[in-house]
């Protein structure tokens, strides 16, 4: 009797898998990604520039899907841009489900990078992981290099506040 319980389930949850939507990444330009990120309004936006590459920014993945959970119906938006290249967009995509990320993924398609890094952020060197907060329409704080999880906490509760 057990056994065909758990053959049961592990049809039901093979199906599931087949039938649950998949979460799809979208290609934005850099002004796409202004229009999304930079609002005028009283939530926080943490972005996080990243890419399936970048052994650092894997490991601090988790750290902001923490977050996102936790602070989920607050004034606060996780938006993860990867910097993988355009033609990648299926390893984001494939990356992006395998580990269930819930924030939104968006992979910037803006050309040259040493072009565009200091619209970002004028102090950005180009060293990914890199986030960027914004509240009100304005930078409140830039970030190069890997988070903690106390530490990504930590500056997000200060900008909360």
């Amino acid at each position: 009797m057990k056994k065909n319980a758990y053959k049961l389930l592990a049809v039901f949850f093979l199906l599931a898998a087949a039938v649950l939507p998949e979460k799809a990444v979208t290609v934005v330009s850099l002004r796409d990604y202004q229009n999304r990120a930079i609002k005028n309004n009283d939530t926080l936006y943490v972005v996080n520039f990243w890419a399936t590459w970048c052994k650092p920014c894997v490991q601090e993945l988790p750290f902001f899907e923490a977050e996102n959970a936790k602070l989920k119906g607050q004034k606060v938006k996780f938006i993860y841009v990867s910097m993988n290249s355009p033609k990648e967009v299926a390893q984001v995509n494939s990356f992006v489900n395998q580990n269930q990320i819930k924030a939104d993924v968006l992979l910037l398609n803006a050309g040259n990078p040493n072009i565009w890094i200091d619209q970002v952020d004028s102090s950005w060197s180009g060293a990914i992981p890199a986030t960027i907060m914004y509240k009100r329409g304005k930078t409140a704080l830039f970030y190069e290099g890997e988070f903690t999880r106390n530490k990504l906490d930590s500056v997000i509760q200060k900008q909360i506040l």
